[in-house]
């Protein structure tokens, strides 16, 4: 059964970099959101397992969508993927309970690495 995977991210050709990226032997079915509401949204219909989340979106940030799986205690996994690197965003998102930050342009050899650490794959 294909493991539920969100990829939310504002941007087009961010989302479709992280496509790219997963590991062609995963087995997902793979979600989008263009906004930290929508990954909320999908966090609750069951549909992002594992969240790839950028930083930086509109009506709700990635830092938000962190307290809110936080503060609701869902088992969603989520990968941080963002430009943001300043030591005080990663030092929030660690506290907020990400599974990992990885720093755009995202690279399939560091997202796979991840997803084995995770036991994914």
């Amino acid at each position: 059964m294909p493991i539920p995977v969100t990829i939310a991210d504002d941007s087009a050709l961010s989302r479709k970099n992280v496509r790219r990226a997963i590991p062609e032997e995963w087995d997902v079915s793979i979600s989008e959101a263009k906004n930290g509401q929508e990954a909320v949204d999908a966090i609750e219909a069951g549909l992002a397992e594992i969240l790839f989340l950028d930083l930086t979106m509109p009506i709700l940030d990635g830092f938000d969508v962190l307290r809110y799986v936080k503060e609701h205690n869902k088992k969603t996994v989520v990968i941080v993927i963002s430009a943001d690197i300043q030591p005080k965003s990663v030092e929030l998102v660690n506290s907020l309970g990400a599974f990992r930050f990885l720093q755009k342009p995202l690279k399939g050899e560091e997202l796979k690495q991840t997803l084995h650490e995770v036991g994914l794959i």
